[in-house]
């Protein structure tokens, strides 16, 4: 029978997301890979320490047991294979059970999403994360110096999402850019019932949801997820609207209005938030592991 990873939830997330490289890579910024590659050589029996993303993959392998294996995380990394060899002795080490990886030595490593089917991929480099995003996949740049998940829920993975170019495409967030908030006001609720277009995470939230409901009572972890947006009333009315179009629930819901988001997201401690503002992302990354979603009108294409 052909092994297939049809009907599972795809992770791809890069070494530097999974793992604190952040020493390695600066060897490598500052020399080249001939560098970085000997000091990963030298380093291979030295476990490397988890990374922003280590938390969540935790809780997501925790989906899979002997019967089912519902989740697969696969490591695709611009790494040399020989380096590749220490991602690997770090992964056995910290207890995950990683089987797939591909490592293409500094060329673009997100061409391999569709032969994986991937549903989300994490890496810290902008320029991969940008072209998954325009090729039509969920993903995002972490932020290294995140902070990492708290333990205090070890048997629910608490993911959430900002709304408007995020979940939901940019077209409201575009309006607000260009003509102010009144104007923004007035075409959310002009628009009120007429479901937002889907936003790059949105494929990501429903896959979320039939894992949850696919896994059911058998699983020992549960998902419980949010919609962290600045939209207040009467905006928020659309957003509600539109997940409930898609039939897909939150279960938590802030409509902040231009609040912090940062001191929301200490209670409600997420595994992992996705934003596409800078600044939110900023705030967020002091109190939970985020991913810049580089992408929508607040990110326009880098000049050459």
């Amino acid at each position: 029978m052909a092994v297939s990873l049809e009907g599972k939830l795809v992770v791809a997330i890069s070494s530097r997301a999974l793992f604190d490289f952040e020493e390695e890579n600066r060897v490598f910024e500052e020399h080249d890979d001939a560098a970085y590659m000997k000091l990963q050589l030298q380093r291979l029996d030295v476990p490397a320490p988890e990374g922003p993303a280590a938390p969540l993959v935790k809780k997501l392998l925790a989906f899979n047991s002997p019967d089912a294996h519902r989740v697969e995380v696969v490591i695709l990394s611009r790494n040399d294979p020989v380096s590749g060899l220490r991602v690997y002795r770090s992964a056995k080490h910290a207890g995950f059970s990683l089987e797939r990886g591909v490592f293409t030595r500094g060329r673009e490593p997100w061409r391999y999403l569709h032969s994986l089917n991937a549903n989300l991929f994490l890496s810290a480099n902008e320029t991969d994360v940008r072209a998954a995003l325009d090729a039509g996949y969920p993903a995002a740049r972490v932020f290294p110096a995140s902070r990492k998940a708290a333990e205090s829920h070890p048997d629910e993975i608490r993911i959430a999402f900002d709304g408007d170019a995020v979940l939901f495409s940019d077209e409201a967030e575009a309006v607000y850019k260009q003509s102010g908030l009144p104007s923004f006001v007035d075409h959310e609720v002009t628009h009120v019932t007429r479901p937002l277009p889907e936003g790059p995470f949105a494929p990501l939230l429903k896959a979320l949801h039939n894992l949850q409901q696919v896994a059911g009572k058998e699983a020992p972890m549960r998902i419980r997820t949010a919609l962290v947006t600045a939209r207040s009333a009467p905006a928020h009315e659309r957003a509600i609207r539109t997940l409930m179009d898609w039939n897909v629930t939150v279960d938590e819901a802030m409509f902040l209005g231009g609040l912090d988001k940062g001191s929301f997201l200490r209670e409600f401690e997420p595994d992992f938030f996705f934003d596409d503002q800078t600044h939110h992302c900023e705030s967020a990354a002091g109190v939970a592991p985020t991913g810049h979603v580089v992408s929508g009108v607040a990110n326009p294409p880098k000049k050459p």
